[in-house]
This record gives C-alpha cells, structure tokens and sequence, in this order.
C-alpha cells in the first residue's frame, strides 16, 4: 500500500485552526542559502532537492537498494526562514537566510543518500546537487497554521498565530538570538493560483509547563 502523508499524517501537515504540537525529530535533504528566494538561483536549488527526493522515492519503490520495494509520496517542500530580528515591518526579502528541505522516510540511510547523490551528480547538471546535505531536523513543540493565499499575505495568518500564543502563555523560542519561522508549501505554485496556495506556517514554541530547552 502507498503510503501518503496527507491521509496518515494530516496532525502535522492539514492544521484547520492555529494549533500546539509537538513535531518529532524527522530527517530531511536540506539545502542552505541567503537572499531574495525570486532570484534564479532559488529555483535552481529546489531543483536540485527534487531531483534527489525523486530519485530516493523511485529506487525505494523499485527495491533498488537492496529493500523490500516501498512506494510513498513525495514530502513537500519546506523552509526554515531566519531573520537578525522579529521584522516590524514588511520583510526585507534579501535579508533572509533559509535552508529549505525535504523530509525523507525513515528507509533513507545516510548511506543510501550518498550512494544516490553520486547517482544523480551523474546524470543532472546542476551546481547545488553536491551542496546538498542529509541530516537530522529538531523542532519539538510549535505552533502552526495553515494559510491560504500569497506569501505576502502571510502576516494576517502570523497575526492569528500570534493571538493564539498569547491566549496560550506560549512565547516564541528564538534560534541563536534569531527571529525565525518555517513554512510547508503544500500547493504546486506553477499550477496554483497564488490566492489559493496553501501553506503550513509555524514557530517554535515554549510553554510555561513544556520548556524547549
């Protein structure tokens, strides 16, 4: 049976209201970088992911790699946007720093992602593919919600979220002195329209009874 993170995982991916949830350690193909993600380049390393992702999923669903054959879909594309500061204002686009990633199943090894990496560096040409890292991603207890339109009408959704946490006692879990947020792009954005894309928004949290340390 195929297995489909919309159907079994919809706690973590299809939030109907602003939401505290404790998200598990997953493992991810990741790639990091800094500026305006409308540049070229951004794309180019998007690329890059969907190209390893794509290629895990196939040899996994053919048994390539030694496995018994595992079908599933895709995870989506996500990204962890990191700023010197809470922005006050609208965000300065170029200021940004992001790793965006991919989750991969728990059948992807360090290994099999090596050994796929080389596999696709020989086929694809694209510059970001060895920059590309496998690794383990902590988030532990946020907030999140879904929003619905384009990103730069994100902060009506932050607004809710925000609301929420106040109403909670939750505050907002800084990363290195850093104001940062992440976000699950659950819309295919050459097929969507903008005001109709949805994407998953969420900031680590601590609680007075649940501290992130």
């Amino acid at each position: 049976m195929k297995y489909e993170w919309r159907k079994q995982e919809k706690a973590f991916y299809l939030p109907k209201e602003p939401q505290l949830i404790e998200v598990p350690n997953y493992r991810f193909l990741t790639l990091t970088g800094k500026g305006n993600p409308n540049r070229p380049e951004f794309s180019e390393q998007i690329s890059a992911l969907y190209a390893m992702a794509y290629g895990l999923r196939m040899g996994l669903k053919k048994g390539a790699f030694g496995n018994g054959p595992f079908e599933y879909t895709v995870y989506p594309l996500e990204g962890v946007w990191t700023l010197p500061e809470k922005p006050q204002g609208p965000i300065a686009k170029e200021e940004l720093i992001y790793k965006i990633m991919i989750r991969q199943p728990k059948q992807v090894t360090a290994d099999l992602y090596a050994h796929q990496l080389t596999q696709v560096m020989k086929k694809k040409d694209n510059r970001f593919l060895e920059q590309i890292r496998f690794e383990e991603y902590r988030e532990g207890w946020s907030v999140q919600a879904c929003h619905i339109g384009s990103f730069d009408t994100e902060t009506e959704t932050f607004a809710k979220m925000k609301s929420y946490c106040e109403a909670h006692e939750l505050s907002i879990v800084p990363t290195m002195g850093h104001y940062q947020h992440r976000e699950i792009y659950l819309s295919d954005s050459r097929k969507t329209a903008p005001e109709k894309a949805k994407t998953v928004l969420r900031w680590r949290v601590a609680t007075p009874s649940k501290e992130d340390a």
